[in-house]
C-alpha cells in the first residue's frame, strides 16, 4: 500500500511566496506538490546543505520548492526562483 503523505504549508508560502507567481505557475507546482510530493518526496526531492541540511528540495521549471518531511507530513517552508538564494528560507523552519 502506498502512503499518501499530507501537506502543509508555511505562512509565509501563503502570504508571500504564492501571491508571487504568475496563474500558469501557481498551478503548475501546484499539480507537482499533489503528484509528486503527496506519494514519494523523498524520491523526488534533493537533500539540501548546510543551514537547511534537515529540507529537500523539487525543482519545477524556473521555481524550487522547499520542504522537510516529518512522518507522514511534507511542511513546505518556501517556493523560491531557481536564481534566488535561500535567504530567510532557514528562518521558516
Amino acid at each position: 500500500m502506498e502512503i499518501r503523505y499530507s501537506i502543509t504549508l508555511h505562512l509565509a508560502v501563503i502570504s508571500k511566496d504564492i501571491p508571487r507567481l504568475d496563474t500558469f505557475w501557481r498551478h503548475t507546482i501546484r499539480d507537482a506538490i499533489r503528484e509528486k510530493l503527496k506519494t514519494k518526496p523523498e524520491l523526488y526531492g534533493k537533500p539540501l546543505r548546510q543551514t537547511l541540511k534537515s529540507c529537500r528540495t523539487l525543482r519545477i521549471g524556473d521555481y524550487r520548492v522547499v520542504f522537510k518531511i516529518q512522518d507522514i507530513t511534507v511542511y513546505i517552508v518556501g517556493i523560491v526562483h531557481r536564481r534566488a538564494k535561500y535567504e530567510g528560507i532557514e528562518k521558516r523552519i
